[in-house]
Parts: C-alpha cells; sequence; structure tokens
C-alpha cells in the first residue's frame, strides 16, 4: 500500500470485494464502539490505537506529496468532526437508527451538494435515488414516531455525521491521487486526527480517564484496529475506482448494522426501520446504477 498504482480490468472485481470488506468492517466496529458503556472512553482509546498503529504506517510509508496536504488536513477537521458527532449521536439513540441515518445520508448529500454547489445536473435515475433515499431516511427518523424535543439532539448528531462523512469522502478522494501514496496517506490521516478524541476525553476526565479504560481495552483496540483498516481499504478503492462508486457500495454496511443491532443489542428492528433501512440501501443502490 506504499504507492499509487494505475487501474487495471483486475480493478474491475478487486475494487467492490475491498469495498464490501470494508464495510463489513465498518459496521463491526461501529458496533463494538456502541457496546460500550462508556462512549467517551469507547472512542477515546480506539483513537489511541489509531495513533499507535498510524505511527507505525508512518515509518514504513513515503511522505505524501506536498499537493495533497491541504486535502488531508481539511480531511482530518471533517474525520474528528464526525467523530465527535457520531459519539453523540450514540450517547443519545439506538445504534440500529443512529447508524443508517448517519451513514446513508452521506450518498444523498454528495447528490445534493453535486447540484447545490458544483451546479451539475442530475439525471432521472440519479433523482431516483436521492427521493428514495429520502423517504428511508424519513422513514428511520419517524420509526419510534414523531421525534420529540428529546429525539432531535440524537437525529441532528446522526445527520450531522452525514455532513461531514459526505465532505471527507471527497476530500479524501481527491486527496489519495495527489498524494503518490495510499499509505503515506491513510498514516498520516490517522496519525494526525488520532490524538483529538483521547485528548477531549482526558480533559473531561483526567487521571479517571485510565481507569475506564482498562475494563474495555480489548474492545477498544480491536475496534480501532478494525476502523483503520476499513478506512484504509476505502481508500486505496478510492485511488482506483470511481469515487461514486465507492461511496455507494461501502453504505452496504447498513444492512449490515442493522443485523448487529438486532442480533447483538436485542434493538426491536421492526417492519417500518427495516423497510426504511432497505430503502435507504437500495436508494443508494439506483445512485451507483445512474452514475454514469
Amino acid at each position: 500500500m506504499s504507492a499509487l498504482a494505475s487501474s487495471s480490468p483486475g480493478d474491475t472485481v478487486t475494487v467492490p470485494a475491498v469495498v464490501l470488506v470494508a464495510a463489513v468492517l465498518h459496521a463491526v466496529w461501529n458496533g463494538l464502539a456502541h457496546r460500550i458503556h462508556d462512549k467517551l472512553v469507547g472512542f477515546a482509546l480506539i483513537n489511541l490505537t489509531y495513533t499507535a498503529c498510524a505511527v507505525v504506517l508512518v515509518v514504513l510509508n513515503p511522505l505524501p506529496a506536498a499537493a495533497a496536504w491541504p486535502y488531508l488536513i481539511a480531511s482530518v477537521v471533517m474525520q474528528v468532526t464526525s467523530q465527535i458527532l457520531l459519539l453523540r449521536a450514540y450517547q443519545l439513540g439506538d445504534f440500529g437508527q443512529m447508524y443508517p441515518i448517519a451513514r446513508g445520508s452521506a450518498p444523498l448529500l454528495v447528490a445534493l451538494l453535486s447540484v447545490v454547489v458544483l451546479g451539475q445536473s442530475l439525471a432521472g435515475g440519479e433523482l431516483l435515488g436521492v427521493a428514495v433515499i429520502s423517504f428511508g431516511l424519513i422513514g428511520l427518523a419517524l420509526a419510534k414516531g414523531i421525534p420529540g424535543r428529546a429525539q432531535l439532539p440524537a437525529l441532528g448528531a446522526a445527520a450531522g455525521t452525514g455532513v461531514m462523512i459526505a465532505a471527507y469522502t471527497v476530500l479524501d478522494g481527491s486527496g489519495v491521487r495527489h498524494a503518490g501514496t495510499v499509505g503515506g496517506y491513510v498514516a498520516w490521516l490517522f496519525l494526525l486526527q488520532g490524538p483529538a478524541l483521547a485528548l477531549i476525553a482526558w480533559a473531561r476526565r483526567g487521571r479517571a480517564l485510565a481507569t475506564g479504560l482498562r475494563p474495555v481495552a480489548g474492545v477498544g483496540i480491536v475496534g480501532g484496529v478494525l476502523s483503520l483498516t476499513a478506512y484504509g481499504l476505502v481508500v486505496w478503492a478510492q485511488s482506483r475506482g470511481s469515487l461514486a462508486t465507492v461511496a455507494a457500495l461501502r453504505e452496504t454496511s447498513i444492512v449490515i448494522a442493522a443485523l448487529i443491532a438486532t442480533v447483538v443489542f436485542r434493538e426491536r428492528l421492526g417492519r417500518l426501520r427495516m423497510a426504511a433501512s432497505a430503502a435507504v440501501l437500495a436508494g443508494i443502490a439506483v445512485l451507483e446504477l445512474a452514475h454514469p
């Protein structure tokens, strides 16, 4: 993973397979993070794992090219912000509801931003995909009835996470193509973002943080390794395949997350939530098929 390689016919199969593996890993690490009762401690430990792994990767990989650094720095800001919002969403809401909203809203936002900001037009199939995702997200938001004031912060945090995911997806898709090295880009991305959540946790908990870390050390470390691996695979895929294809395929993690929420956390899936999750996934598929 030390340098970018030109795409080849074999990538037609390899890139989707790699992204699907990343989707599974992403859903699993989010499930592990949600399973830790003290979410702040869990996210701090996962990010400390990022930092430790990234130090090794920085040594083993070349420095990204200068042209990649503006993208990389901006992505770090978005990644840290997304983690803070996701942490808050998991503290306030159900995993089976928060995860699909956070992940499923990203392709929708990318499509909308391409029209509003970049002035691009959407084909009929793309408009259909946007509409299906929108209805799916509305269904997820209303899975427990009309949201009251108590639910709005959780839904807002999950939606805000989606905004950040859309932003750093575009930034990393462009940045890694300027970097000249996938491994170096991923290494510095995680090295720079890793300490942020740990420092926030330390500022809030002080010396008590160490006590909270010990009981969940194993789960947190595994979650950190899975998270870093999952996004490293996605960045590699972005360097070789279509950004839209990678972004759409990655969100198949919504299905895995729904299964985790039901089987592991014993959250009631319910017909509405199941149909809404399927709608989000179907909308993402329509967007991908409609993309030229």
